[in-house]
């Protein structure tokens, strides 16, 4: 708790950061890298306590690092930022639920790489809710990402498991994510900082919410290696990474943006071979470079894109 206001501090001096400092290709290049990153951490923590305890720990941690930050906003502009971060904490709340629980059941190289599969998943539902019909290359592209999943996951053999079903539910959950936070952000002076500050509360509390109607927490860990792995987690796979992208969309061409979209699962996959240990093999690795091509292709056009992390 002495450190409060060292972090802080931390946080004020990233948002007063002129973007002129930090090249958005440096920016994209670093946040895919933290986010590749993010699930060989979260698998790592996941071996010394449960699911909805590590994303308790996780977003309450964020939310009592902002709060210096939430209470210096005008009283008017926290009311309309709740008003959005209600409804998509939900969301969020769902969406790492299924992202953790899928890491804890298949390999982290997996995960990464089907993650991105919301890239491909998030025109469709556009189509649906606001009357945007996807281009002809989406549906090539998604055929393309298909057979890399296939691939990658071990369809073929019959090794497709439980925590690769969650990271493809996790990733249609975060296409209509994107598509409910853009409805509620139109027209509405939301700080960007604010919202993941509530929403690092709503999601934090949320999985206490679920611990507690279920077998509860256990004792908190005492290890080292979990308590870094959650500082890790919290101030740069959530604050610094969302700082990030955020400004480094603002000031940047969506081929930069698809810079940060292809090469997460690749960071990814080589953090869970470097860091884990684990093997994709020749098929999988295929696989991985199919998705993660598709991805890159289908943002090409775009101008709205969509990414997450764990």
């Amino acid at each position: 708790m002495r450190n409060l206001p060292a972090f802080s501090a931390l946080i004020s001096l990233f948002a007063r950061l002129s973007p002129a400092r930090w090249p958005a290709a440096a920016l994209l290049l670093l946040t895919a890298a933290i986010w590749g990153s993010s699930y060989s951490v979260v698998k790592t923590a996941l071996g010394w306590y449960p699911v909805a305890g590590v994303i308790a720990i996780r977003f309450l941690l964020c939310a009592l690092l902002l709060a210096p930050y939430w209470l210096r906003l005008p009283a008017a502009q926290r009311r309309q930022t709740l008003a959005v971060a209600l409804p998509t904490s939900m969301g969020l709340l769902a969406i790492f639920f299924a992202e953790t629980a899928g890491v804890a059941a298949t390999s982290a190289g997996n995960a990464a790489f089907l993650v991105s599969l919301c890239l491909l998943l998030t025109p469709p539902v556009e189509w649906a809710w606001f009357g945007r019909r996807p281009s002809a290359r989406l549906w090539l592209a998604a055929i393309v990402s298909l057979a890399g999943t296939w691939l990658l996951t071990g369809l073929a053999a019959g090794r497709f498991n439980g925590g690769d079903a969650l990271m493809l539910l996790a990733a249609l959950i975060r296409a209509f994510q994107s598509c409910l936070t853009t409805w509620l952000l139109r027209g509405k002076a939301v700080d960007s900082l604010g919202l993941t500050a509530a929403q690092g509360l709503l999601v934090g509390g949320g999985a206490l919410l679920v611990a507690a109607l279920g077998k509860g927490l256990p004792p908190l860990p005492g290890a080292a290696g979990f308590w870094l792995a959650l500082v890790y987690l919290t101030l740069f796979c959530t604050l610094f990474a969302f700082w990030a992208m955020n400004r480094a969309l603002a000031h940047c061409s969506p081929t930069r943006v698809t810079l940060l979209l292809g090469s997460e699962p690749l960071w990814g996959a080589l953090f869970a071979v470097g860091w884990l240990g684990e093997s994709l093999g020749a098929a999988g690795w295929l696989g991985g470079l199919l998705i993660a091509g598709a991805a890159v292709w289908v943002s090409l056009p775009g101008k709205r894109v969509t990414a997450g992390a764990v």
